[in-house]
């Protein structure tokens, strides 16, 4: 029994012995601590600016207190200390005993720098600096921090905050105190942005005084700065676009056609970034996240919307390749679609009418039938196999998954398919049953970006790239991704078709007021319906041969397609083909700017 005990407390020793000398590395950085200092050099996070050079988004210096709690002096007058850096003897506190706190600082130890207190100022560290010498144990350490150059494109651009546990574990890059990309392209093009980190590794002397670089810094590591990036968004025409969407809830997005680059995505309501920087930044976002009306919702790729009547493009299209319609086919529009006791109501217009003057008009009568009429074809074989082609049309042209934008949070919107109506109607449904998707309702939704996609897919006649707001990263590539063509299954004579269609639009249709243009615009309006208001909407592209931009607007609660998305869309197109607007056009955008609308409990 005594031998088994003995045996037992060796074997304890050992083990002891074991974890102390080989496993545990506390020894070993209490030496090392007591030798060197390795000091972290950050490097200075990229730089970004909009397609026309013109800077956005720099850096500032900034200084961070760093403390390693192995060398505090029991001595440390507190007074002194939280008086320097302008805090109270409880914060001092509560600091303390955050860092120690493993839940919260799973990196602590005594015998490394941990952060104390983040982004002083070069004023308010110039006061700290002078005392410093009565602190041992407290450190500065330089880096910068964000600086947004004017008041717009917050949800483009995002900002850069202190890591959490959760990105310090994702990626051991980080320490606790570091910064990283929270939203917008500060988050998506994160690791391009940050650089690379380098290091000084100092020497000291027995008494913990700095004796200069270990080994002449032949072990030391430059940091490496980060990559600058060039937007693709003109931040003029996202100034006006932000201007003319105030006392307003939606969004408006325009793209480059031809290259698939976002020259402007604008969210309202939408916030300052210069109020996202440095320590206001968690106020600034528990005000903005506790806004009943969302500021910090991307509504441009988060909101999923009824498209509305901008959708009769890709119904139109579908039904002349599918053989439903030819270009001269006439249906009927008695104020609406009226077949066995169901009724689409519709504006007053000539009727019956084949496709072109359908879009101009947009007719709501004419897409009801030819979506009727497809569904119940009966080359396809069953109503499922019809809704299903249909389908797939509809995903062919950028709907009903994510489009892949380099932003994160994007959404999928929502396309039905066959299998929905099957689960919906307990397999007993018709064309009828589903005839409101034809015109942009029921359960068909968009995000803004689907929809000005929309735009460029038939700008371009039958292709799209994915649309991407960063146009060059300094020293890269742009990703295959973005330069790849996605080609719909619509043919290219039908877009050249609802070309016809949306110009007839503009010059005398729903789209009227771009008629006065010196540009030949394309136009489709869209009236969603919703519990208030209906939503007001536009899709367009300018000019109509060799354009060069593609444009959604979405006003919640705006009415009618031609009240707020029609003449926003036109001021949007010219401020960028002419890279100004006209003294009428000025007026206007100040009267558009000026409106606002009310929004009721019933309309949120």
């Amino acid at each position: 029994m005594i031998t088994a005990v003995a045996t037992c407390i060796v074997v304890v020793y050992i083990i002891r012995l074991f974890t102390l000398q080989i496993t545990s590395d506390d020894y070993k950085k209490s030496a090392d601590s007591n030798a060197f200092l390795k000091k972290v050099e950050y490097p200075s996070r990229g730089v970004i600016r909009d397609r026309n050079g013109q800077l956005l988004v720099y850096n500032q210096p900034a200084y961070d207190i760093m403390v390693v709690m192995n060398e505090i002096s029991n001595q440390l007058d507190t007074a002194d200390f939280c008086l320097a850096l302008g805090i109270t003897k409880e914060d001092f506190i509560q600091r303390m005993e955050t860092i120690k706190d493993r839940s919260k600082n799973p990196g602590y130890s005594r015998f490394t720098q941990q952060m104390f207190m983040n982004q002083l100022s070069d004023k308010d560290f110039s006061v700290f600096q002078e005392k410093m010498y009565r602190f041992p144990g407290f450190y500065a350490q330089r880096r910068s921090i964000r600086q947004y150059q004017y008041p717009y494109a917050a949800h483009v651009l995002g900002d850069v905050a202190e890591v959490s546990p959760a990105d310090i574990e994702e990626d051991d890059y980080y320490q606790p105190g570091d910064y990283i990309g929270k939203l917008g392209i500060e988050r998506s093009y994160e690791k391009q942005l940050r650089g690379e980190k380098g290091v000084q590794i100092l020497l000291r002397d027995a008494h913990g005084r700095i004796k200069g670089n270990y080994q002449n810094g032949a072990l030391d590591r430059r940091p490496v700065p980060g990559k600058n990036l060039t937007l693709g968004i003109d931040y003029k025409l996202q100034a006006l676009g932000e201007r003319l969407m105030e006392g307003k809830i939606g969004s408006i997005v325009a793209i480059e056609p031809q290259t698939g680059e976002v020259l402007c995505m604008v969210s309202s309501p939408t916030y300052d970034p210069r109020i996202m920087v440095g320590r206001k930044r968690s106020k600034s976002h528990r005000i903005l996240s506790q806004d009943t009306w969302k500021p910090l919702l991307n509504r441009s790729i988060m909101g999923q919307y009824p498209p509305g009547s901008t959708f009769k493009t890709t119904q139109g299209l579908t039904f002349l390749t599918e053989g439903i319609i030819t270009p001269s086919t006439p249906y009927p529009c008695h104020h609406g679609f009226v077949f066995k006791g169901l009724r689409v109501g519709c504006h007053g217009h000539a009727s019956p009418l084949p496709l072109i003057p359908a879009l101009s008009t947009s007719c709501n009568g004419f897409f009801c039938w030819g979506l009727y009429y497809m569904i119940g074809n009966r080359k396809y074989g069953s109503v499922q196999n019809a809704m299903n082609t249909w389908r797939d049309y509809m995903v062919s042209m950028g709907f009903g998954y994510k489009l892949g934008i380099d932003l994160p949070g994007e959404k999928r919107g929502l396309i039905p398919n066959a299998q929905f109506y099957d689960k919906a109607y307990k397999g007993s449904w018709n064309g009828l049953t589903i005839i409101s998707i034809s015109i942009g309702q029921g359960e068909v939704n968009l995000t803004p970006l689907q929809i000005a996609n929309l735009g460029a897919t038939i700008a371009n006649r039958g292709y799209y790239l994915t649309p991407h707001v960063v146009k060059k990263v300094e020293g890269e590539q742009l990703d295959t991704t973005f330069t790849k063509r996605h080609y719909t299954m619509a043919s290219r004579s039908a877009y050249d078709y609802v070309v016809q269609g949306m110009r007839a639009s503009a010059l005398g249709g729903t789209c009227h007021a771009l008629a006065h243009y010196d540009f030949a615009a394309c136009g489709k309006t869209g009236t969603a319906q919703n519990r208030g208001h209906d939503h007001s909407v536009f899709m367009g592209f300018a000019p109509m041969d060799n354009p060069k931009i593609a444009i959604a607007v979405y006003v919640e609660n705006g009415g009618w397609g031609a009240t707020y998305g029609v003449p926003i869309g036109g001021l949007m197109m010219e401020q960028f083909i002419h890279g100004r607007l006209s003294e009428a056009s000025e007026h206007k955008a100040t009267e558009i700017q000026n409106k606002r609308i009310a929004y009721g409990s019933a309309d949120r």
